[in-house]
C-alpha cells in the first residue's frame, strides 16, 4: 500500500504521541518513587543525567542516520529502544543498595533519552516532508509550516503533561514496577501501526559524510545557541527543584503535584498549540520572523527573576509559585513554538534531519545542564526556599544568554517575514 506524505506523517505523529504519553510517566514515576526512598534532590538529578546526556549524541548522529536511512529507522529505533527501557525497570526494588539502584536505572534512563530523541527528531523532521516547496507556494508553505509545527509541539507537550497524571495514577494503582510493564506493552501496540512506512522517508537523495554533522548555517547555528540556554532556563529550576520544593515547603502529596504539573504542562502545550491563531487575533498575518524570536525572549526573561523576590519577600509562595508558572508557562510557550518553526524555516527538505537533529542536540544539552544545576543549586541553598530562589535566578540569567543570542539571527530569505 503507497502511503500519501500526509498518510506518512500521520503515522509518525501518532506514534510520537503514544512515546511521549509514556515519556511523562517515567518522569513522575521516578521523581517520586525515588524520593519516597529517601533520595535527596541532587542523586534525584543523577538519575536524569544520562537521559540528557545521551539525549545531546542522539540528536548529532540521528539526524545524520535519518539522513541516509530514513527517518523509519529512527522512529522504529527509537520506539524499539523506549521498550526496552521501560522493561528494564520492571525488576527495580527498594531492597537494591542505593549505588547498584542509581547506577541502573541511570543506565536506562540513558536508552530512554536515546529513544525520545530519535523520535522527537523523527516526528518533527518529519513534517518538512509535506510543506510545499515550490517558489509560487512559499509564503503559503511558511504558514502552513507554522501551523502545524504549533499543532505537533503543542499537542505533544499537553500529551507529556497527560502522562504526569498517567504516572502518578499508575505509581498509585500498580505501583512502580507493573506500571513500567503496563506502559511497555502500551508502547509496543502503537509500534505495529509504523511498520507499514516507507523506508525513503526523510532519506537524502546524496548520502551526507561526517562532516555534514554539523550544521554550516548561520540561522541553525545561532538558533541552537539560543535553544540551548532557553531550555537550560526552563530545566534548571522545573526538573528536580520545583517538585522537591512544593512536596517539602508546601507540604503537597505527591498525587497534587502531579496534577499540578500535569496541569501546566498541558495548558502550555495548549498555548503551544495557539500561537498561529493569537498572533492572527493580534493582526500578526505572517508567519514569524527574528524580531518575534527576539520579543518573546526579553518578555521571558524577568518572570523567574520576579518569582523568586516573591519568595524572599516572603509573600505567600504558593501563589507566587502558581501564578509565576503560568506566566513563565504561556510567554515560555510562545518562544518555544516559534524557535521549533524557525528552525525549519531555516532548513530545506533535503538537510532537514540533519539541521533538526543538530538543533534538538543543543536543546538536549541545555536540558541537561538545566537538570543538573536543578539539583546542585537547590542543595547548595541550603534551605529549600533559597535553593528555589537561587534556581530562578539561573533561569533568568540563561534567558538573558538566550535573547542576546537571538540579537546574532540572520533575516529569513525571501520570507517576507515581521514581528
Amino acid at each position: 500500500m503507497k502511503l500519501s506524505s500526509l498518510q506518512q506523517y500521520g503515522i509518525v505523529t501518532t506514534n510520537y504521541w503514544a512515546f511521549t504519553l509514556t515519556d511523562g510517566a517515567l518522569r513522575m514515576l521516578v521523581v517520586f518513587h525515588f524520593h519516597q526512598l529517601g533520595y535527596t534532590a541532587l542523586e534525584i538529578a543523577f538519575l536524569f543525567l544520562f537521559y540528557e546526556f545521551f539525549g545531546v549524541i542522539t540528536n548529532l548522529y540521528g539526524g545524520w542516520i535519518g539522513a541516509r536511512y530514513g527517518l523509519r529507522l529512527t522512529l522504529w529505533a527509537g520506539t524499539l529502544l523506549q521498550i526496552s527501557a521501560l522493561l528494564m525497570l520492571v525488576p527495580v526494588a527498594a531492597s537494591w543498595p542505593k549505588f547498584l539502584s542509581v547506577s541502573y536505572v541511570m543506565v536506562a534512563q540513558a536508552i530512554s533519552g536515546i529513544a525520545k530523541d530519535l523520535n522527537k527528531m523523527s516526528a518533527k523532521s518529519a513534517i518538512k516532508t509535506v510543506v510545499p516547496e515550490t517558489p509560487e507556494e512559499e509564503q503559503k508553505g511558511k504558514r502552513k509550516l507554522f501551523k502545524w509545527v504549533a499543532v505537533l509541539t503543542g499537542s505533544k507537550n499537553a500529551l507529556k503533561g497527560v502522562g504526569f497524571f498517567l504516572g502518578g495514577a499508575l505509581l498509585t494503582g500498580f505501583g512502580f514496577n507493573k506500571a513500567v510493564g503496563v506502559m511497555a506493552i502500551g508502547l509496543a501496540l502503537s509500534f505495529l501501526m509504523t511498520l507499514i512506512l516507507p523506508g525513503d522517508i526523510g532519506r537524502m537523495k546524496e548520502k551526507p559524510i561526517f562532516k555534514d554533522l554539523f550544521s554550516k548555517s548561520k540561522g541553525i547555528n545561532t538558533l541552537s545557541t539560543a535553544r540551548f540556554f532557553l531550555f537550560g532556563a526552563r530545566d534548571v529550576w522545573f526538573v528536580v527543584a520545583l517538585p522537591v520544593f512544593l512536596e517539602t515547603s508546601l507540604n503537597w502529596n505527591f498525587s497534587e503535584i502531579g496534577a499540578f504539573l500535569g496541569l501546566w504542562i498541558i495548558g502550555y502545550g495548549f498555548v503551544q498549540a495557539l500561537v498561529p491563531t493569537l498572533r492572527n487575533l493580534w493582526g500578526k498575518k505572517s508567519s514569524p520572523g527574528v524580531s518575534t524570536v527576539q520579543f518573546w525572549s526579553a518578555l521571558l526573561m524577568g518572570i523567574p527573576g520576579l518569582i523568586a523576590i516573591a519568595l524572599w519577600r516572603q509573600n505567600d509562595p504558593s501563589i507566587a509559585i502558581t501564578a509565576g508558572l503560568i506566566a513563565f508557562g504561556i510567554v515560555f510557550a510562545m518562544n518555544s513554538s516559534i524557535h521549533s518553526f524557525m528552525v525549519l524555516a531555516y532548513t530545506d527538505v533535503e538537510n532537514v534531519s540533519l539541521n533538526v537533529g543538530f538543533y534538538y542536540m543543543a536543546n538536549a544539552a541545555g536540558r541537561l545542564l538545566g537538570t543538573l544545576l536543578s539539583g546542585v543549586l537547590f542543595v547548595l541553598g541550603d534551605t529549600p526556599y533559597l535553593g528555589m530562589q537561587i534556581c530562578l535566578w539561573c533561569s533568568s540569567l540563561f534567558i538573558l544568554c538566550s535573547w542576546l543570542s537571538s540579537l546574532q539571527l540572520p533575516s529569513l530569505k525571501n520570507s517576507g517575514c515581521v514581528n
